[in-house]
């Protein structure tokens, strides 16, 4: 079971966090949630290690919560630690 977080809890916390935007580059760059950084999903999935420290946790979204809960779902069984944000990007833009 992947962990989940609504984006009201997110606004609360969201300074002392690590945010994943696995969108496009070209949709990242249109706007994105404070502080997150971009990296697409393939490149995620492909090479996490890369990318994450098994110790800490980081947050992920999407467009809208799909995508990113499923890259959760991955990353989660491959021992990394991931919140996927519900409602992703969209929810985002109706909250903040």
């Amino acid at each position: 079971m992947i962990s989940s977080i609504s984006i009201s809890d997110l606004l609360a916390i969201k300074d002392a966090i690590h945010i994943i935007d696995i969108r496009n580059p070209q949709s990242y760059n249109n706007n994105h949630m404070d502080r997150a950084v971009n990296i697409p999903y393939e490149k995620l999935i492909a090479n996490p290690s890369e990318y994450l420290n098994p110790n800490i946790r980081y947050y992920i979204y999407c467009q809208k919560g799909l995508t990113s809960g499923n890259v959760c779902q991955i990353l989660t069984r491959m021992g990394y630690k991931v919140t996927n944000i519900t409602g992703g990007y969209e929810e985002w833009i109706l909250l903040s």
